[in-house]
């Protein structure tokens, strides 16, 4: 019988005897400019797919959209479990070139610090993953299950042909996913709230503005009174399922103790959180507009459904008496997690204290990811990767190095203990 402790250590001391070629590889992903938009994958697919064909593992090119590239790789034994390990190439734009204090696309290493953008959010996880993938086939390492490397071209504007299209296709599966997404050091993500997004359009009556209120209806105006009742969302009294109030609990825990400037956050968890986005209104000043949209970003706990709201907003606004349509749009899905017993949680939140020594626990985000198109596919997943959370989309974004490396760690480990438990 295999002897996985010794396995695990051994894949460990070979990831930190190589992190300088772990921590080259990152650097290398992070001078590719592969933003999102306008979402061109070539370049960045073909460095990974050269990189990978050292090791004849030269990964399945899947085109979901024009110059958006998935790439789909598997090593081990077809005839066993199987483990998804995700990534996503796209970074949100740099934006502005003079609010950085260094090039967003150089992938410096300074203090301890890898630097540009994608760093945190998440070509430092995505590099771990190929790292350890690679690194399995060099030291020939006989898995009695298979590992698949999913790298995905559409995840940081929610769209469809990433994961929802390779999973649409029939094109991967498994018995358990790990996503390389920025986390705590010691707390992957399990869980995350639902999301709504919506616009609404309110219609008036033009008229001349030197005439109003007596004249016309103004679509703004009336826009307002629903933005006021939008935002009662907020005070709902929503009951959280039991099955859910520890996953809450400990990340009210987390919050406290681990990021403590978040404490004041800790109602987020269970709360429908409304955000006015965008208002678009009007043709010019002195005309009274007959039209005015809204954009809306909800995120929604457990223990309420889309249904639910949609019926809250028809009701709250019907009473206003204004004219006005809801239309849903982006980021559409329901509270969702994974158990934190479920083995592939266990395989990494076990294997963190294995490489660290420290307790780690899974927690819940209040954000959504491609996580929920696993759980979709009743995948189990969670997330956990190097980040520096302050950065994340933000100018100067970076990660420390260190974190890499323990990242890298915890995914070498983690994919012994899930393919050799029975």
């Amino acid at each position: 019988m295999t002897d996985t402790i010794a396995l695990k250590q051994l894949l460990i001391d070979e990831v930190e005897k190589r992190k300088d070629e772990l921590i080259e590889l990152c650097s290398s992903l992070i001078q590719i400019p592969s933003e999102n938009p306008p979402g061109d994958s070539t370049e960045i697919s073909q460095f990974i797919t050269d990189y990978l064909k050292q090791y004849d593992l030269e990964p399945e090119w899947h085109e979901a959209s024009d110059k958006m590239f998935n790439l789909i790789s598997s090593y081990g034994n077809k005839e066993g479990k199987n483990l998804i390990y995700c990534g996503h190439t796209d970074v949100v734009p740099a934006g502005d070139l003079t609010k950085w204090d260094f090039n967003p696309f150089s992938g410096e290493v300074v203090d301890g610090w890898m630097l540009g953008r994608g760093a945190s959010d998440m070509k430092a996880g995505l590099a771990g993953l190929i790292f350890v993938y690679g690194l399995m086939k060099r030291m020939d390492i006989q898995l009695p299950g298979q590992l698949t490397l999913a790298i995905v071209p559409d995840e940081e504007t929610g769209g469809e042909f990433g994961v929802p299209w390779l999973l649409e296709n029939k094109l991967i599966q498994g018995d358990g996913a790990l996503i390389a997404e920025p986390s705590s050091p010691y707390n992957p993500t399990i869980g995350q709230k639902g999301s709504y997004w919506f616009e609404l359009e309110v219609f008036g009556t033009p008229g001349h503005g030197s005439l109003s209120p007596i004249a016309g209806n103004n679509a703004i105006t009336d826009a307002i009174k629903a933005i006021d009742k939008i935002q009662d969302l907020w005070d709902l009294n929503i009951t959280i399922p039991d099955e859910i109030k520890p996953l809450i609990k400990v990340s009210q825990r987390y919050m406290r103790e681990v990021e403590k400037d978040r404490l004041k956050f800790q109602p987020v968890l269970e709360k429908i959180t409304v955000n006015i986005g965008t208002i678009q209104g009007g043709t010019k000043s002195n005309i009274i507009p007959e039209s005015c949209k809204v954009q809306v970003d909800c995120r929604l706990p457990f223990g309420i459904t889309h249904d639910e709201v949609s019926l809250y907003l028809k009701d709250a606004l019907d009473r206003l008496g204004i004219r006005y349509s809801i239309r849903l749009f982006g980021f559409k899905s329901h509270a969702n997690y994974t158990s934190a017993e479920d083995p592939v949680c266990r395989a990494i939140v076990d294997n963190i204290t294995f490489v660290t020594d420290h307790e780690a626990y899974g927690v819940m985000q209040w954000a959504s990811s491609d996580a929920r198109h696993f759980r979709d596919y009743n995948i189990p997943v969670l997330q956990y990767g190097p980040a520096y959370l302050p950065s994340i989309h933000g100018y100067n974004e970076k990660v420390q190095v260190e974190d890499i490396i323990r990242c890298a760690k915890v995914y070498a480990a983690a994919v012994i203990d899930f393919l050799y438990e029975k």
